[in-house]
């Protein structure tokens, strides 16, 4: 019996692992078999912390939820969480997650970029929450993560209209980092990542795991991961390279 195609294609390296949606005949829909691939990818990077590059195919980023899936969904498919556990999950990776976005992000495909570290995107790359158009809201983190990116006033007009945003605005509005062609959107990318993995490693987490604490938890959070690194024999490396080289 012949196994489905996966909706996720996967390349590794050591210190950084590209993500590629690919369900073409669907411009990149994000139905439950995606789902329980992105669940798989980050159970692999919890227990191996690695750099995530997420992008598209075809030109598209993803192009929402999976209709034909999400309108067969009841309240009790709602209070699970589908989308948001997933997407969640990704947002807590231990490592940076880049999204490397080309044509549409709409929808949980808008959800998902939100939940990166870093945004960049290609000048055809579109934004946006259609869901109320479709008689839902956006339930997979837009509704507090979008402000947490671009301001509240900014967020309510995207959720609340579904107007999509194009990739200029998206950069003057702070939603991605760069605009690059096509050809020159993973190489960007992966330029991104390079300068991460040249850093160390547990210092980059340890800023990840300050970023994303709530406002209550700072500054004793800080000041706990500071000293776990200023105990650490790369931080005495690293500055005694540092320094030696200052001399020279």
């Amino acid at each position: 019996m012949a196994h489905a195609a996966s909706p996720l294609r996967v390349a590794r390296t050591p210190d950084r692992v590209v993500a590629a949606i690919d369900r073409p005949a669907t411009r990149n829909a994000i139905d439950q078999q995606l789902i329980d691939a992105l669940h798989a990818l980050c159970a692999e990077l919890e227990a191996a912390p690695r750099i995530l590059i997420l992008t598209g195919s075809d030109g598209v980023f993803a192009s929402g939820a999976d209709i034909s899936q999400l309108r067969e969904r009841r309240a009790e498919d709602a209070r699970r969480g589908i989308n948001t556990t997933a997407f969640r999950r990704i947002r807590n990776l231990p490592m940076p997650v880049i999204a490397a976005v080309d044509g549409w992000a709409l929808g949980g495909g808008a959800e998902l970029a939100y939940a990166a570290d870093i945004r960049i995107a290609t000048p055809s790359a579109r934004f946006g929450n259609p869901e109320t158009g479709l008689g839902i809201i956006a339930a997979a983190g837009a509704t507090w993560r979008l402000p947490e990116i671009v301001g509240h006033a900014r967020a309510s007009e995207l959720l609340l209209t579904g107007r999509f945003l194009a990739a200029d605005e998206a950069l003057a509005w702070g939603l991605v980092s760069s605009l690059h062609e096509p050809d020159e959107l993973l190489p960007a990318a992966h330029a991104i990542a390079d300068r991460i993995a040249a850093n160390d490693a547990l210092a980059t987490r340890h800023t990840k795991t300050a970023l994303l604490a709530p406002a209550e938890a700072h500054p004793a959070i800080e000041l706990e991961l500071q000293a776990e690194l200023f105990e650490s024999p790369e931080k005495m490396r690293r500055m005694t390279d540092f320094l030696e080289k200052r001399r020279r």
